[in-house]
């Protein structure tokens, strides 16, 4: 018998299968880092989703004990120390496929939203005001073009949307040749930036992708200009953006994901020209569900005897 520590909420049903695969399935949400650092040692495994940091203090403290594996409910690994994980001999897993559906709708959503004016339309009507003029000047998704950076899972969930939308599709990946069956072209970062009337970002933050969005790329952009990003915070220059902003070049982001979380007094969250929201890309029933079924499996093939 295992014993799991879940530090992050996580399906229901999920933790029940695990239950009945015979092991011991304790949840503890929301520990600071010195509670967490204290609690790992007792433990088998432990399945967090974005806001636990697994840095190399706790599993260093978790190596002191049983520790043998950390599940991320998710897509992306940079809340955990990969590399002290190696060094310890503890096993990392997450669920890159769980949630790239919601994430993609999420990105396409924020499209739709930056290009009808649909929060700012929203929120003059809940005012009392009928801005019928200000706000028939948007764009048409439609013969336009899409740039992806990150031809990954989500990604290619991004293009297939953008297909029935009628968008041309680029793609920057140095990591894939292809798309496989998915309709898009693979360019040059610059050529993204110069050709696309929307520009997606679905890449990790790691050194090669810091500030992959930065003034440079910024300034060889269409005037008038997209942002959208689902990804990850510090893969775009947030103070770039905003002068982009500023300056026209961009005329409208999309935001999930910022620099630092949770957001504290931010100028770009707080941007008339920009659709912020609070780090939900994977926030849907559906998404939850099948995360939660991964890690239910992670855990029992892993332990099972």
């Amino acid at each position: 018998m295992a014993r799991v520590l879940v530090c992050d909420p996580t399906d229901a049903a999920a933790l029940d299968e695990i239950r009945r695969a015979g092991h011991e399935v304790v949840e503890k949400t929301g520990m600071t880092p010195e509670e967490l650092v204290e609690t790992v040692p007792d433990f088998d495994a432990m399945v967090v989703r974005s806001a636990t940091k697994v840095r190399r203090e706790v599993v260093e403290r978790a190596a002191t004990g049983r520790m043998k594996l950390i599940v991320r409910g998710g897509v992306g690994l940079d809340n955990i120390d990969l590399e002290a994980a190696s060094e310890a001999g503890i096993d990392v897993r997450n669920t890159p496929a769980a949630s790239s559906v919601a994430v993609a709708e999420l990105a396409l959503a924020q499209m739709l939203a930056c290009s009808r004016y649909i929060t700012v339309a929203d929120s003059t009507m809940k005012a009392g005001e009928w801005n019928k003029k200000a706000y028939s000047k948007g764009k048409e998704l439609f013969e336009s073009t899409l740039g992806i950076i990150g031809m990954g899972r989500i990604g290619k969930e991004v293009a297939r949307r953008a297909a029935a939308f009628g968008m041309s599709v680029l793609f920057y990946d140095p990591n894939v040749d292809s798309a496989g069956d998915v309709q898009a072209r693979k360019v040059d970062l610059d050529t993204l930036c110069r050709e696309s009337d929307y520009i997606t970002l679905h890449v990790p933050h790691t050194d090669d992708t810091h500030y992959i969005l930065d003034k440079p790329r910024f300034d060889m952009m269409k005037q008038g200009a997209v942002i959208i990003n689902c990804g990850r915070g510090g893969t775009v220059n947030e103070k770039a953006l905003l002068e982009a902003l500023e300056s026209g070049r961009v005329a409208f982001a999309g935001c999930d994901v910022y620099e630092e979380e949770p957001v504290k007094d931010n100028l770009l969250a707080r941007h008339g020209n920009v659709v912020a929201t609070p780090h939900i890309g994977a926030g849907t029933k559906g998404a939850s569900n099948r995360v939660g079924k991964e890690v239910a499996s992670i855990i029992v093939d892993y332990f099972k005897v």
